[in-house]
């Protein structure tokens, strides 16, 4: 390679080589760097870029030891620095961070964002579109461990640990930072990523600014077949790639990553490598210069000197390394600041691109015992020597357990320790060591120690929604889910474990390489005894083990053990009895023991039951099967109660304890009294005469329905399908319900289905309405299939009768009070005093009640009175409207008694209290009220008498279901017919309802007055207000504090009396911040004095004249000042309302108020200032900090004194308003915090402030540096602080500059305040903002109210053709600095210049437009022609604007939505504003007929108009009637067959202004500026003129040629053709022009309303227009919605069509490659599909898969069609594809069929088009001696002729003729034969 290398030197000419002398002389000069400090010696590095002739130092002879050891000192995280760049390898790969290994046993992190500006951007579209990128890789994909990196510090800061951490970026543009497109030479050695994919290669960010790089296919193809296992690169992909050519100053330059290039890349001196842009990773020929103890220093690059540290020796020749000796070295990091070099002699580095291969030690987490020190670094840490020889190394932070316990005397070499190896350093292929004992006693170092299944103690880090965090280790920690805290499922886990507490879990999952660790703290799965499964091999069947439950089905439960593995237990294997439905009898999360059925590791799958082998049941089995066969069906048998189960009762059958099953509903005909039954049963309860349903192998059913038990008994149960016959009426109960009908089971097993339609004479509209699993019915058999063992049954009440409805319903009832009878009595036998106290409590008692409370909702709580527990409840309506107080007495009816929640519901119906003692007839008709209803009877009470009587509320035992309109209310008048005249047992009368239509609808009453929204009142208050008292103003009292709220204290008083302290009334100073009620402790017995009674009802206080104030709550004192005194201030009573409290406050006043809570919603904090007066502070006026602003919950505690000064009442409510930072006066200087309610672009910020001020803020006042979007940074409701300028008007005017809104912080201010012409001085450079780009010069904007005017001349150095560069360079708001060239005070105008020889600042545009410069001359005397204009422009301009200014009035502004104004519409609006604006000062025009007039002045007659993508303006000339035209927009709208609008608002370019002088419009529109008052002449003038003007505007009105300007415009029109569709989308358009996307929307819809049926063409074009507009503003969603729509109204191949253009041309060709392939599958039959299909693949540059399409098509469509595509499809190729091909398809289809003309006539047009002379001539020579007939050779004779005519010599004419006289002869000569 050498001899190679002299031929052809890499990276260009190469300097002759030096003669060995002179080489070896800057060898000896180079050891001058050899200097005793480091320091020097890098300032050397800095200076020698050359030998220089010094003599040697003497001082190297004495250089001491200790300055080389700090010279060799190796790396630590100190020593790194932003910026620094060094090479890394990947030790690890996460989701979103690489983990890289740097020298000396380091590490960095770097982020998912860090890898380049592509792979991010691909990111975050990801992130926007929420759904997976295909082409976006993975970092796991991307980077693979062992990788080396070039890496970039980009920071170093501390983890939440307060560890340091090490970020890095491998971004090219940051790490290739250094280095500029000049400095790229050939043979470079960079690293760079894939950034995007294209035809012929990849480009490739390297980050060098200014140089595109590009990796061709073929380069890269080895590296994709070796490396890449054959894939395409991926964007992010990053690569090693050497420079092989560099283009164009570095513009361009070309990449190859070959193995053999990068590998051999070597950095020389030709490629100009300085200390300024060396890279980490470079290879370089060395020669060592000096060998230390060390490590070495080596010379490189002929100039610089590197280090290179022990750790980085060769460790084959470490020893042997002597001066002067050549060697090949690696960079691994230059220091930014030093420029210290490092490098590395390592092999393993020395070949670029090769991925480093030891990435582990095998040893790892190894205690070792004695290791010696090999060597100690005072800053880094200590090296030492293991067993087999080799070296290891201890980070400073890990030699001892802490920084004060560290002794550097116990690392002298030799030393020994005893250590741990904790990691290893990929890049020094070394182990690190730690010698903490808390790291060498851990029991788990990294998350590989731990394995599923194990036991570990941790220690609780943190309780979190998601679940608790505990650490295992130094860098261990592990999650508990929620699920997993407990066996149960707890609320407040909190409560159980706190933060600190040693816990002890059991691993559940491990995932070491995601760092995730899953963990349990179930006692059971803890405790377990039994081996647990880890794995699908572990589980053999017969295993028993502890689980729980992952997730219960309706086919069984799914049950997870450790490690993810999991089995199914089907639904018969989940108990010893079938359970129906799983999902009611189990939970997720439960702990389960299990066995192993059968398992499939292969197939990871698994089988598991919950009946376990060893159960004593099975092994019973056989014993109990004789005593099981004593018991038949529909035997009748007494059975004890075991046990209760979820769904039924375990029983025993007496005699022989046969275990049997009695299910809830079974345990009644009563669907309510099942559960009541089941409730109160206990295990060891008999109960007789209980039937026997069923019997299988493994248990018998039993039933206690009395009417099945009736039924058997009476021998009416038929026991076989042959005893059945249609017509019977059977009692059963119901098995199970369907969708389509109910299934019935009969006593004697046998069963039926009752379908839908005759389930009910109601209508069925769910059969589950209607009843309920095991209810008890009748039924009626209507049809039986004796073969199939079938029959169906009638449920309906009209088939299924059982005689008198009124008997059937008074059985019913007495039935069902009998049995809760029996349940009162099974309650009596209990213990508890609150059962047995229930069960004497019988409907009908009247009882002395206590209130205890008043709900919310109306009902009143009565007190438990000896009882605890007791529950007595009267609802709202039964409160019947009495004013009831806690502690009152009250006497009250028992209706009901509910026992199953334990609660007694009363009433205080006075008319049932006081019954009347009437002898009652049986048999008698009442008027009854309904007062308690039950699920089925409901209790009423008799008007005359207020008897309660009970009536059942079905008839029948079918009759379950009723409509909302059926439904009875309490409260409804009822008539009842008394069956019995004494209250039985049971506390009612019997009655039976009479018909439903005397039945009465209840009044409503009122509700009683409500609480003020604001009042919460505190509970105990309300509780304590029961009792009376004694007590008046003034008295002493004590009494203990029984609890304590923020703003007040509740104090228990004798006689159980509850009082009340303010926080005001606690001390007599209230040191502000301090929280008084905290003084008082819950407990303390404290001596008060009485100033007040509040009424609890009203919030009030009372006067101790009223008559409730022995009812009130006591307001206590306890401050000192008031309990000496004998007088006491009492509180003001008197005063009517709390408003009038308020008054005696003034604004200004300071007042101590207590925080009672802070308010979110409405943003201000809620205070007292009084027990009955209370405040607010709007939140802007607590702090003048935004920090306390935006969480006013840190800064305010509840309860907390804060000193406030009193604004002014809130006039509404009684409240005073109040606030921390003084008065809030808005006066001029003032300093207020407001909220930001709207950002107006270009001009600045509106503000509002409390009680409802508002001011601006001008861009100029934004801030003390202006800057190119001074408004980004505010959003509405953003709390910002601003400083008054001035109160004129009732908007205030604002600054936010912090040289106002805090003066003492003394910034700098970058922009001074311009607020009038009296703040400049000629010659003074300003920055501002432009205004607007005018004929004669731009305006600009040099403060709020200060304008002023570049003439053109001045503008730019360069004078542009076309004025549209103004507008596009200049556009209003842009910031740029200028000049004042001369100030006119008088005339108020100012001359700016833009120039950079006056501003220093870039000229406007850019040098890359290369526009012609303007000459001297030129530009004075345009400066002269524009002096004149300019200056009155600009004096109206000021005038206007300081009149604006003065009056406070913001200028006058477009009506329309200006914010989203495209720019096409600002110069044509600039024009018409500034005429407006005069305007608005001309007297006696009509403003509105105004607007709509363009004036003829204002168009000069030019239409301007832009192509899109084009730049060129075209002119056109005056139309010929000389009607005013408007400058046309961007032509949206291309008329062809249907409508394309191909125009973004991206792509639109901003209109020209006219190329006349259109000033002089503005000019004579203008009111003259004239000192004196205008003459009587003048005003007539005026007149006149306004008058011609409105005539003019009515002529335009009516011109017939005029273009529409207003939705008014296009509304007339349309009125006259509204099937128009170019006028509907014009009108769209101009909705769209002002980015109203919606009103685009309305008026397509409304096109497509208006739009006749017949005029198919025309809606299409609406169709399409509105398909357009959806893909280019809406979303995907509303695009399918309206092409859905237009497929339906439409011919739906040409919607679909039309759509795949659309998509083509907005360039989404993914959307339209899956449109067209819709279109393949619906319309496979029409060729034009296929034929768009495959053009749209070869504009794609796809033509494999064109040609595919092609074979498709020509098997899905006929035959007669095929040649037609075939042409086609070679047409395209020959337009859009490969010329060769389509000839070859053009020839292959010819010679099947030589006869079809129209194919090669095709074929000619296309070779003439795109082929040469010579095979157009061949062509037709071939067909001019084809036979065909006469006619169609006549044709291609003349074509042939033509061609040659036009193409060929007068010669090639002549030959052609000859040969058509030729055919002509052969042709007759052959019919003459």
């Amino acid at each position: 390679t050498a001899i190679m290398e002299e031929s052809f030197p890499r990276g260009g000419a190469r300097k002759t080589r030096k003669s060995e002398k002179a080489f070896q002389q800057s060898v000896e000069q180079d050891n001058l760097f050899d200097i005793s400090t480091e320091e020097e010696s890098t300032k050397r590095k800095k200076s020698q870029k050359g030998p220089t002739k010094t003599k040697k130092l003497k001082t190297e002879k004495r250089e001491s030891s200790k300055s080389v050891r700090e010279k060799f000192e190796i790396l630590n995280v100190e020593s790194l620095c932003e910026g620094m760049r060094i090479l890394g390898c990947v030790k690890e790969v996460n989701e979103l961070e690489l983990v890289v290994s740097l020298p000396n046993g380091l590490k960095g992190y770097v982020q998912v964002t860090e890898i380049c500006d592509a792979y991010t951007k691909k990111l975050n579209e990801q992130v926007a579109q929420e759904e997976p990128l295909k082409d976006l890789a993975r970092l796991p994909e991307l980077f693979s461990p062992g990788m080396l990196v070039r890496c970039v510090v980009s920071s170093v800061g501390f983890t939440e640990r307060g560890k340091k951490s090490v970020k890095l970026s491998l971004n090219p543009k940051k790490v290739n930072e250094v280095l500029s497109a000049e400095a790229l030479k050939p043979g470079m050695l960079l690293t760079g990523t894939v950034s995007s994919l294209e035809d012929h290669g990849y480009l490739m960010d390297i980050g060098v600014g200014g140089a595109r790089a590009f990796l061709p296919l073929q380069k890269a193809q080895e590296y994709i077949r070796q490396k890449n296992k054959g894939a395409k690169l991926k964007v992010g992909q990053y690569l090693n790639c050497v420079v092989e050519e560099v283009k164009g100053n570095g513009g361009v330059v070309g990449l190859s990553i070959g193995n053999s290039e990068v590998s051999t890349a070597i950095a020389t001196e030709e490629q100009n490598w300085t200390l300024n842009n060396l890279l980490p990773g470079l290879v370089v020929k060395a020669q060592v210069q000096k060998v230390t103890p060390h490590g070495l220093i080596l010379n490189f690059l002929s100039f610089f000197t590197g280090l290179v540290d022990f750790m980085h020796l060769d460790p084959k020749k470490a020893g042997t390394y002597f001066s002067n000796q050549a060697v090949r070295a690696c960079v691994l990091c230059v220091h930014p600041r030093t420029r210290a070099v490092r490098l590395s002699l390592r092999p393993v580095f020395l070949q670029p691109g090769r991925a480093l291969t030891r990435l582990s030690c095998p040893y790892l987490g190894a205690v070792l015992d004695d290791v010696p020190v090999q060597s100690f670094f005072s800053k880094a840490g200590a090296t030492f020597r293991l067993k087999d020889g080799a070296l290891a190394y201890a980070r400073l932070s890990h030699l001892s357990d802490s920084k004060n316990v560290f002794n550097a005397e116990a690392f002298k070499p030799g030393n020994t320790h005893k250590c741990r190896i904790i990691d290893y350093s990929q890049m020094d292929e070394l182990a690190l060591l730690s010698l903490r004992t808390s790291v060498i006693e851990a029991q788990y170092l990294t998350y590989h120690d731990i394995k599923p299944g194990a036991l570990v103690k941790g220690t609780v880090l943190t309780i979190k929604p998601y679940g608790m965090l505990v650490k295992l280790g130094e860098q261990i920690r592990g999650l508990v889910p929620p699920g997993h805290l407990a066996d149960i499922l707890i609320k407040n886990p909190e409560k159980k474990y706190h933060i600190g507490d040693e816990v002890k879990c059991r691993v559940l999952l491990c995932d070491p390489e995601a760092k995730k660790l899953m963990m349990t703290l179930k006692k059971t799965l803890i405790e377990s005894k039994l081996p647990a499964i880890t794995c699908y091999a572990d589980a053999k069947p017969g295993l028993q083990t502890h689980g729980f439950i992952f997730r219960v089905k309706d086919y069984g439960c799914i049950v997870k053990f450790y490690n993810d593995v999991q089995g199914l237990v089907p639904k018969h294997e989940l108990g010893a009895e079938y359970v129906p439905d799983p999902e009611r009898a189990f939970y997720t999360g439960q702990v389960v023991k299990v066995v192993v059925l059968n398992c499939e590791p292969s197939k990871e799958r698994m089988l598991l039951s919950f009946k376990l082998l060893g159960d004593p049941e099975r092994e019973h089995t056989g014993h109990n099967q004789k005593k099981r066969r004593a018991i038949n069906v529909g035997q009748l048998v007494d059975v004890k109660v075991l046990e209760k189960t979820k769904d039924g009762l375990e029983v025993a059958v007496l005699p022989h304890n046969v275990p049997a099953f009695l299910p809830t509903p079974h345990l009644s005909d009563h669907v309510a009294n099942g559960p009541l039954l089941y409730h109160w049963l206990q295990a060891g309860d008999i109960l007789h005469r209980v039937l026997c349903l069923s019997q299988s192998a493994r248990h018998v059913l039993v039933c206690r329905k009395p009417a099945l038990v009736s039924t058997v008994e009476g021998g009416q149960d038929p026991k076989s399908f042959s005893e059945i016959h249609p017509g019977m009426l059977l009692i059963g109960f119901v098995k199970s319900i369907k969708d389509y009908g109910v299934f019935v089971q009969f006593p004697s097993g046998l069963s039926g289905l009752a379908p839908k339609a005759i389930m009910s004479d109601k209508f069925v509209t769910s059969t589950s309405d209607h009843f309920v699993e095991g209810q008890t019915v009748v039924a009626k058999v209507t049809n039986v299939d004796e073969e199939k063992q079938r029959m169906l049954l009638s449920l309906r009440l009209s088939d299924c009768g059982l005689g008198d409805l009124a008997t059937t319903s008074l059985l019913l009832l007495s039935q069902c009070l009998e049995e809760r009878q029996g349940v009162r009595s099974l309650m009596s036998n209990r213990d508890s005093v609150l059962i047995q106290t229930l069960a004497e409590m019988i409907p009908g008692m009247v009882l002395d009640l206590e209130v205890q409370e008043v709900l919310e909702d109306g009902s009143v709580v009565f007190s438990e009175g000896p009882v605890p527990g007791l529950v007595l409840k009267a609802s709202r309506y039964h409160r019947a409207g009495h004013e009831v107080e806690p502690g009152q007495k009250k006497k009250a009816v028992i209706l009901s008694v509910d026992m199953l929640k334990l609660e007694v519901h009363v009433s205080l119906c006075h008319d049932l209290v006081n019954r009347k003692a009437k002898k009652l007839k049986k048999g008698s008709e009442h008027q009854a009220i309904v007062q308690h209803l039950e699920e089925s009877f409901a209790v009423a009470s008799l008007v005359e008498t207020g008897h309660l009587a009970a009536f059942s509320l079905t008839s029948h035992l079918n009759d379950t279901f009723r409509f909302d309109s059926e439904k009875l209310q309490v409260g409804q008048g009822v008539s009842l017919t008394l069956k019995t005249t004494e209250p039985g047992v049971c506390g009612f009368l019997l009655a039976v309802e009479g018909p439903a239509a005397k039945r009465t609808v209840r009044q409503t009453r009122k509700d009683s007055e409500t609480v003020d929204e604001d009042e919460e009142a505190d509970p105990a208050l309300v509780v304590g207000a029961v009792k009376k008292h004694t007590l008046s103003i003034g008295d002493m009292v004590t009494g203990t504090v029984k609890s304590i709220k923020p703003t007040h204290v509740v104090v228990t008083l004798k006689d159980g009396i509850i009082g009340c302290i303010h926080a005001s009334h606690i001390l007599d100073d209230v040191p502000v911040g301090t929280s008084p009620t905290a003084k008082l402790k819950v407990g303390k017995t404290v001596t008060a004095r009485v100033i007040g009674g509040r009424d609890m009802k009203t919030c009030k206080f009372l006067p101790i004249s009223h008559p409730r104030f022995i009812r009130t709550i006591p307001e206590l004192s306890v401050r000192p000042s008031e309990l000496e005194t004998d007088g006491c201030t009492a509180l003001n009573t008197h005063s009517a309302s709390p408003l009038e409290k308020i008054k005696q406050y003034q604004a200004g006043q300071t007042v101590i108020c207590f925080l009672k809570k802070y308010n979110v919603v409405k943003k201000w904090l809620e205070v007292e200032i009084a027990p009955d007066l209370r405040g607010r502070i709007p939140l802007l006026l607590t702090s003048l900090s935004s920090k306390v602003l935006k969480h006013p919950d840190k800064k305010f505690r509840v309860g907390q004194a804060l000193k406030a000064t009193v604004v002014g009442p809130e006039s509404s409510k009684a409240f005073l308003c109040l606030s921390l930072i003084g008065p809030h006066k808005l006066e001029k200087g003032e300093v207020a915090m407001g909220r930001v309610v709207k950002v107006t672009p270009k001009e600045g910020l509106t503000v509002s402030f409390p009680f409802g001020k508002m001011g601006t803020v001008s861009i100029f006042h934004v801030s003390d540096s202006y800057s190119e979007t001074p408004l980004e940074d505010f959003v509405p409701q953003k709390v910002v602080r601003c400083y008054v300028l001035s109160t004129t008007g009732n908007v205030l005017t604002l600054s936010l500059r912090s040289s106002r809104t805090n003066p003492e912080t003394k910034s700098k201010i970058t922009d001074p305040e311009i607020n009038s012409i009296q703040d400049l001085q000629e010659g003074q450079l300003l920055r501002g903002y432009v205004k607007s780009v005018q004929p004669h010069g731009v305006l600009f904007s040099l403060g709020p109210s200060v304008v002023g005017l570049a003439q053109y001349p001045h503008v730019s150095e360069y004078s542009p053709s076309k004025k549209a560069l103004y507008n596009k360079y200049l556009p209003e708001g842009k910031l740029l600095t200028a000049k004042v060239l001369s100030l006119n005070r008088q005339k108020n105008s100012v001359e700016l210049s833009f120039l950079p020889s006056d501003t220093g600042k870039p000229d406007v545009f850019p040098a890359s437009l290369g526009l012609p410069l303007l000459k001297q001359e030129e530009r004075k005397m345009e400066a002269e022609k524009q002096e004149h204009k300019g200056e009155e422009q600009q004096q109206k301009n000021q005038k206007r604007k300081g009149k604006r200014n003065e009056e406070g009035q913001e200028p006058v502004r477009l009506p329309g939505k200006e914010k989203k104004e495209p720019q096409k519409l600002q110069a044509k609006k600039q024009r018409k504003r500034l005429r407006r604006e005069s305007a608005s000062e001309q007297d006696g025009v009509n403003k509105k007929q105004k607007k709509a007039a363009p004036s003829e002045e204002d168009d000069s007659g030019v239409e301007v108009y832009y192509r899109e993508g084009e730049e060129e303006v075209e002119e056109r000339s005056v139309p010929p009637k000389g009607k005013p035209t408007k400058p046309a927009e961007v032509p949206r709208l291309q008329l062809s067959s249907g409508f394309v609008w191909d125009v973004g608002l991206a792509s639109l370019t901003p209109a020209l202004p006219p190329r006349g002088e259109s000033s002089d419009s503005e000019e004579d529109d203008k009111p003259q500026q004239s000192t004196q008052k205008k003459s009587k002449k003048e005003r007539m003038l005026e007149k006149q003129k306004a008058e011609k003007e409105l005539s003019r505007i009515e002529e335009a009105l009516m011109d017939p040629g005029r273009q529409p300007e207003s939705a008014d415009d296009f509304d007339r029109l349309l009125l006259s053709s509204p099937n128009s569709s170019i006028l509907w989308l014009q009108y769209m358009a101009f909705h769209l022009q002002a980015t109203e996307i919606e009103k685009a929307r309305a008026v397509a819809e409304r096109a497509l309303k208006t739009i006749s049926f017949r005029e198919e063409q025309e809606k299409l074009n609406v169709w399409v227009a509105l398909l357009n507009l959806e893909n280019m503003y809406g979303s995907p969603e509303s695009l399918t919605k309206v092409f859905e729509r237009a497929v339906q109204y439409n011919e739906p191949l040409k919607v679909f069509l039309h759509l795949a253009d659309i998509y083509t041309k907005s360039e989404k060709f993914q959307e339209a490659g899956e449109l067209y392939n819709r279109m393949l599958k619906r319309f496979r039959q029409e060729k034009s599909v296929w034929i768009k299909y495959g053009a749209f693949l070869l504009r794609r540059g796809q033509a494999g898969a064109s040609h595919r399409v092609m074979q498709r098509a020509l098997e899905c469509l006929p035959k007669k069609e095929h040649v037609d595509v075939i042409a086609k499809f070679a047409q395209l190729e020959f337009q859009l594809g490969d010329a060769e091909r389509a000839k070859a398809i053009f020839e292959n289809t010819l010679s099947t069929y030589p006869k079809r003309t129209d194919v090669w006539s095709v074929y000619i047009d296309m070779t003439i088009k795109h082929g040469g002379q010579k095979e157009v001539r061949d062509i037709f020579e071939r067909v001019i001696h084809l036979s065909l007939a006469p006619k169609r050779m006549k044709f291609f004779f003349k074509r042939y002729l033509d061609y040659e005519k036009q193409h060929g010599t007068e010669k090639d004419v002549q030959a052609v003729k000859a040969k058509a006289l030729e055919y002509v002869e052969a042709k007759s000569s052959g019919l003459e034969d």
